[in-house]
């Protein structure tokens, strides 16, 4: 067979050269950066693999000239008009580090390139948010100080999904977010920019374009510090407090709120002693609080509002302390110092409504974002503000984590969550067809509802030992029961721990308020409370809502003379303190301030100056305060069994014509208090009340008529026998001398 024949071996063509291509940028990309359009510039600023080598590009306006600096390699950039620059460098590969030295008029920057970073925000961060699901979003959102990639700087990440490109603007470029444009990660409106060599300190907003190519620049919503008001910049931040209160923490959730002490001193920061800062107020407000024998401190809304006059409760910066008096890390040393002084801390939490000022919240992409896209669900139609859309999950996110990120970051230990009712209810102050009916064709904000579930949910699950209580003002079934667990009304409990008892407050005020003579005929207005008592967990509020707006301050409620006011003052407070139900005092009314609250002067300290004769009239009352506490923390009938029936009894609650109530409260071992109030301007002596028969005697524990309060010292000094005479369908009964308008406490002796 003849052998096949074979071609000769061809040699290879030599490899063509990469035609190099030019570096700068196209016409469609500048005009997108130069309008804030760009929703990729890392994808075209920074350095690439081109053919030819690797491109470089910066977009620096005002910039006279750029220099890529790569080990001993500096190259100039080609200036290519309108801030832009360019240049081709023939590397094989990208540098792992480069530098741009940047000329403007009279100086030269030397700085890391900001396009050249690799996203700062994970894949589940982004998918949490996208799901509504990220329980710390402060540490996703916002400005994070941080180092990346090798390189300290900041990262900055804001959600807007309606924006048609976001830039940052701040200190560190004038004011022009035109050279700093973000980035959009994903789908779900997350923008990002890491920037190196920016720390602490730095103030920023986001620049952003509406989907009408109109700009806004907006504070950031996460911001962790602002400006003092009426500055409105968010400023980078990070905390570098050393927490002190282990012990309290550590302690605090041994015993369930709602069968331990709890007696709240409710306070306006900025009005308490007018001018002092956090820290200032560390040095005076614990120690101050305990003294007087408060468990807790109830904190008006500390969160970030540009109005002084709306005490808080139009927030505009949720995750940052009001910078009128300090830093937040100023505020997390008052809360230190409150808590090793063995004082719990709750802060006023406003998730309702938010201003519209429109640096802030308020469309804040151009389109509805943290309000509901339906005017007639946005606007809130009694303070002017818009309502948060809680349907949507980013926005729910948005509060269940601020929720938490005050318990956490802050070691607040309950929230008082302001405004429930206007969230319940979506006819809530609106007339027939100005709303419009659920699902189910009822006036239930399901929403509102889930999102409280939720928030009560989770911030019980991740802060053990906090508490949530209810400003709820309506008779809404289950506030306080646990969200697991189904009502009358078909819903789940709401899930908090505690509700302010509104109705307690405005039939006891409305019954105080009577002359001594036409009381009564309006006695079910102190009795009411008890055929509901047990239906939620209370609190007993007199707070400030009550001594503002022509309401009068407490004692100046009461009817009569000056010394009449003040007694039936102590025998309000007697007989609150001893009534079923946690109790809150407002700041001033501790001591019978007569004029009303103003947050411009705060109380009227000089009151208790003896100069002015207050030794009776305003130190007896912060006496009385003060020893109300001090029995009521070691008398656990007082709190105990405060949401259990069988720790609560009438002894006499028909007795209209002679204005007296009397009640025993019971501990866990059965151990009773006798709690009697007479509230007429007459003694009653030889005063007949029913008893139980194990009790060999009783001794007057509290009379808040004694001298040192300022009463007239009508008292009963010795233990009062019980007699076998059955009195008030009892076996036994005590006699005993009730003073003028006052409330007493006997215990066992």
């Amino acid at each position: 067979m003849p052998a096949q024949k074979t071609s000769p071996a061809k040699a290879a063509p030599p490899p063509e050269a990469p035609v190099a291509v030019s570096p700068a940028l196209d016409a469609a990309d500048r005009d997108r950066l130069l309008s804030g359009t760009h929703h990729d510039p890392h994808s075209v600023l920074g350095a690439h693999p081109v053919p030819g080598g690797v491109a470089f590009r910066a977009f620096r306006p005002y910039a006279l000239s750029v220099t890529v600096v790569v080990g001993d390699l500096r190259a100039e950039l080609h200036d290519d008009g309108e801030g832009f620059f360019s240049g081709l460098l023939p590397l094989r590969d990208v540098p792992a580090g480069y530098r741009l030295l940047i000329a403007y008029e009279g100086t030269v920057q030397e700085t890391e390139d900001a396009y050249r970073f690799l996203p700062a925000l994970g894949e589940l961060d982004l998918h949490l948010i996208g799901e509504g699901r990220h329980e710390e979003l402060w540490r996703a959102l916002g400005a994070e100080p941080m180092t990346h990639q090798g390189v300290t700087g900041t990262r900055f990440t804001v959600w807007a999904p309606n924006a048609r490109g976001v830039s940052l603007a701040g200190t560190f470029n004038y004011w022009d977010g035109t050279g700093y444009p973000m980035r959009s990660l994903g789908g779900v409106g997350v923008w990002e920019l890491f920037v190196p060599g920016i720390g602490e300190g730095e103030l920023y907003k986001f620049e952003i374009t509406r989907p009408d190519g109109s700009k806004t620049l907006r504070a950031d919503p996460l911001a962790r510090r602002t400006q003092a008001p009426p500055d409105t910049s968010s400023i980078v931040h990070a905390s570098h407090h050393e927490w002190g209160d282990a012990e309290w923490l550590a302690r605090r959730g041994q015993i369930p709120t709602h069968e331990a002490p709890f007696s709240v001193y409710e306070v306006h920061l900025p009005s308490w002693r007018p001018g002092l800062s956090y820290r200032q107020l560390a040095e005076q407000l614990p120690a101050y609080v305990k003294d007087l024998g408060f468990t807790h401190v109830e904190l008006m809304p500390v969160a970030e509002h540009p109005f002084g006059g709306s005490w808080g409760y139009q927030v505009t910066g949720f995750y940052a302390p009001t910078a009128r008096l300090g830093t937040p890390d100023d505020f997390k040393y008052l809360v230190d110092a409150l808590h090793q002084a063995g004082i719990g801390v709750l802060m006023d939490w406003v998730p309702a409504h938010f201003p519209r000022d429109d640096w802030a919240l308020a469309e804040f992409d151009g389109r509805p974002l943290y309000e509901h896209e339906d005017p007639l669900r946005s606007a809130h139609p009694d303070w002017g503000t818009l309502e948060f859309d809680f349907g949507r999950r980013e926005v729910r996110n948005f509060l269940v984590a601020n929720a938490v990120y005050w318990c956490e970051e802050f070691h607040i230990d309950g929230l008082r969550v302001d405004a429930v009712a206007s969230m319940l209810y979506l006819d809530y102050s609106r007339e027939p067809g100005q709303w419009v009916p659920n699902v189910h064709g009822g006036r239930e904000n399901l929403d509102a509802v889930a999102f409280l579930q939720e928030m009560n949910a989770t911030v019980y699950r991740r802060v053990p030992g906090v508490v949530t209580i209810a400003e709820e003002s309506t008779a809404w079934d289950g506030v306080t029961r646990p969200t697991h667990v189904s009502g009358p009304g078909g819903f789940g409990g709401l899930g908090f721990g505690l509700k302010w008892n509104m109705g307690w407050m405005h039939d006891s005020l409305e019954y105080m308020a009577k002359e001594p003579v036409h009381r009564k005929y309006h006695h079910n207005e102190m009795t009411f409370s008890m055929v509901y008592a047990y239906s939620e967990n209370y609190v007993l509020p007199i707070s400030h809502d009550e001594v503002v707006h022509g309401k009068r301050s407490l004692v100046s409620k009461m009817p009569g003379d000056w010394w009449q006011q003040r007694a039936n003052h102590r025998a309000y407070l007697g007989f609150m303190w001893a009534h079923p139900g946690k109790q809150l005092l407002f700041m001033g009314q501790e001591f019978a301030q007569g004029a009303e609250w103003s947050e411009a002067h705060g109380p009227d300290w000089w009151l208790l100056d003896p100069a002015y004769g207050a030794e009776a009239d305003h130190r007896g009352v912060r006496d009385l305060v003060r020893d109300l506490n001090t029995v009521y923390r070691h008398t656990p009938a007082l709190w105990q069994r405060d949401t259990d029936p069988s720790g609560f009894q009438w002894v006499v609650g028909d007795a209209a014509d002679d204005n007296v109530f009397a009640f025993l409260r019971f501990d866990a071992e059965g151990a009773p208090l006798l709690a009697v109030s007479n509230m007429s301007p007459v003694v009653r002596y030889e005063y007949r009340v029913g008893v139980p028969e194990d009790v060999p005697a009783w001794h007057e524990t509290v009379n808040t008529d004694a001298a040192k309060y300022g009463g007239s010292d009508v008292i009963n000094p010795d233990p009062v026998k019980p007699e076998a005479q059955p009195w008030h369908g009892r076996p036994a009964s005590i006699r005993l001398t009730l003073p003028p308008l006052a409330t007493v406490w006997l215990r066992p002796a």
